[in-house]
C-alpha cells in the first residue's frame, strides 16, 4: 500500500508518502485558504515526482484538517490526482483512543492524530506537546484515554504578537541568546522567546504529571521541537512526523 498522509495546519501543510509502514517522502507547504484545489494541485503534482512518487501508485490517503475550508479543497484534490476517496479525520472515525474532553467533537484533529501516534509509539501515560501555530499540550492515559490537554500561543505567533502590537521591537531569528538577561534588543526578545517558553514546557509538563499522578512520557512534536528540546531535558523523544505517523496508523484502524 501506498499511502498520502496530509495534515492541513494553520501554517503550513505537512504532506508525507507511506510505502507500507515506511515513511518514504515529506513536504511542508504554505496554508493558503484562498487557494483553489488547482494550485495545490499543481505543487504536489511537482513534488512527488522528485521524491520519484507517481501519482498513479498512490492507493490510499488520508486527511487531517483544522482549516475547515481546506477540507473540501483537498477532498476534491485527492479525487482527482489519484482516483481514491480520502479518510478525513472526524467524527465517527475510529481511533481506539476514549475521549474525555467536552464535547469530545471539540478536541482538533490534529490532537487526536498525534495522540494515536504517541500511545501506539512510546506507549501510556504519555503527554504530548506540539510546537506549531499554538503551543499544544496533550495527556493519554496508561489505557488509552485522551484526557485533555492545554492551549498556549505558538513561539512565533508571540513573536509576531510583538513585532506587530511594538512600535519599536522586529522580528528576530529563534536562537538561544548568550544569557538569559539580554544585553541587547534582539538578545532580550530571544532570551524571553526561546528561555520563556522551555520554561513554560518544563512547568507544564511538571504539572501534567502531577495532575496525571505518574512519570509519563513526554514527547515533542512540530516545527520547533527540535529547537526547544536543546534548551530543556523534559523530553523522552523527538518525532517531527508524530502527526504524519497518527494518519497512517488511523488510516490502517479504518480500512475494510
Amino acid at each position: 500500500m501506498v499511502l498520502i498522509a496530509l495534515d492541513i495546519g494553520n501554517t503550513n501543510i505537512t504532506v508525507g508518502v507511506f510505502e507500507e509502514k515506511e515513511l518514504k517522502a515529506t513536504w511542508r507547504l504554505a496554508t493558503d485558504a484562498r487557494k483553489m484545489s488547482d494550485e495545490y494541485m499543481l505543487s504536489l503534482m511537482t513534488l512527488l515526482p522528485m521524491k520519484g512518487i507517481q501519482p498513479d501508485q498512490i492507493d490510499s490517503a488520508v486527511i487531517c484538517s483544522v482549516v475547515p475550508p481546506l477540507n473540501t479543497v483537498f477532498e476534491d484534490l485527492v479525487k482527482r490526482c489519484f482516483s481514491i476517496t480520502p479518510l478525513l479525520i472526524g467524527p465517527g472515525v475510529r481511533t481506539g483512543l476514549r475521549i474525555l474532553y467536552e464535547p469530545p467533537r471539540d478536541v482538533g484533529a490534529d490532537r487526536v492524530v498525534d495522540a494515536v501516534a504517541a500511545f501506539h509509539l512510546y506507549g501510556g501515560p504519555v503527554v504530548i506537546v506540539d510546537f506549531g501555530t499554538a503551543t499544544v499540550f496533550d495527556a493519554v492515559s496508561e489505557s488509552g484515554d485522551y484526557l485533555g490537554g492545554a492551549l498556549a500561543p505558538g513561539v512565533h505567533s508571540a513573536a509576531e504578537a510583538l513585532f506587530v502590537n511594538t512600535s519599536q521591537l522586529r522580528r528576530v531569528e529563534l536562537a538561544a541568546p548568550p544569557s538569559a538577561i539580554g544585553k541587547s534588543t534582539v538578545h532580550a526578545m530571544q532570551s524571553g522567546l526561546l528561555f520563556g517558553y522551555s520554561e513554560l514546557v518544563v512547568g507544564m509538563v511538571r504539572r501534567f504529571a502531577q495532575e496525571m499522578g505518574g512519570s509519563p512520557k513526554v514527547i515533542a512534536t512540530g516545527g520547533l521541537a527540535g529547537i526547544i528540546a536543546k534548551e530543556v531535558d523534559v523530553f523522552d523523544a523527538v518525532s517531527p512526523d508524530l502527526t504524519l505517523i497518527g494518519l497512517r496508523i488511523i488510516n490502517e484502524m479504518n480500512q475494510v
